[in-house]
């Protein structure tokens, strides 16, 4: 195959106001389902779960006129293929000052896969304390779980293949709001 046939420019299925859009939909639904948010708090995982979970406290604040604690959650070293890719910048782990015992905390991450990076949040909460319950919203949910892991809120359910990416890009970190479909040059290795 030559390079203009193998992969296809990335095509956005998101662009800025569709991701406004859908956050404000979870922040509704984190609402309703938490009656009223009272206790709700929201942890990013680093680097843009964190910069979506801000942008939810913003929205939540609006709906209900209160400050909703919001922080970040690095799994760095609770993630399960530190072994095979050791070296690795550690983020931030930063938990708002009521802390997180007895609270519903909302994980919040840009794209959910294979569930991994989830699998390590919950390990890494579990030694920060001890919630009501935890709830997970995504941006993207693109499929393919290896565990029994699933979002509570979903901004896109966007079916993918292993050949495809799904790269998310914030103004915060990138310059724009957008979320990319694109096509690996190679297969993972399973699909050779």
């Amino acid at each position: 195959m030559d390079a203009s046939s193998s992969s296809d420019a990335a095509r956005p299925v998101l662009e800025g106001p569709d991701i406004a859009r859908v956050l404000t939909r979870i922040a509704h639904e984190i609402v309703e389902r938490a009656k009223g948010a009272d206790d709700v708090v929201l942890l990013g995982i680093p680097t843009r779960g964190v910069c979506l979970a801000r942008r939810l406290a913003e929205k939540l604040q609006g709906i209900t006129g209160r400050k909703i604690p919001v922080g970040s959650l690095d799994i760095t070293m609770y993630r399960d293929d530190l072994r095979l890719k050791p070296a690795r910048a550690l983020a931030r782990t930063d938990i708002p000052g009521d802390g997180i015992d007895g609270r519903l905390v909302v994980l919040v991450d840009d794209v959910l896969f294979s569930g991994r990076t989830i699998r390590a949040a919950l390990d890494a909460l579990g030694d920060l304390g001890r919630p009501r319950a935890v709830q997970l919203a995504v941006l993207v949910d693109r499929g393919h779980r290896e565990l029994p892991i699933r979002a509570d809120y979903v901004g896109k359910n966007l079916p993918t293949s292993l050949r495809e990416t799904v790269k998310v890009l914030l103004d915060e970190e990138d310059g724009r709001d957008t979320v990319l479909l694109g096509v690996r040059e190679t297969a993972p290795a399973g699909e050779r």
